[in-house]
């Protein structure tokens, strides 16, 4: 892979250098990290917004828990619940 530069001012250099210090990393490790992390948000945003369109739709769990009767969450009880 090649390399590139990527001009920024002197104060974002320094704050990229100082978060990549604060894990142990070169800047260049932590922008290829920042990278892929951000990059995971925006997938798990987007599964959460349809998760959330699914899940909305009326009578989809009931549909599931039929589906799937043995993987329903137990029952909570107050039994050990703080007063």
């Amino acid at each position: 892979m090649a390399d590139t530069t990527v001009k920024v001012d002197s104060e974002t250099r320094d704050r990229f250098a100082a978060l990549a210090a604060a894990r142990g990393q070169s800047v260049r490790a932590y922008l290829a990290q920042l990278a892929i992390e951000e990059e995971n948000q925006l997938k798990l945003n987007k599964a959460t917004q349809v998760f959330r369109e699914v899940t909305s739709k009326p009578g989809i769990a009931e549909a599931f828990d039929a589906a799937f009767p043995d993987d329903a969450p137990a029952r909570r009880t107050n039994a050990g619940r703080a007063a």
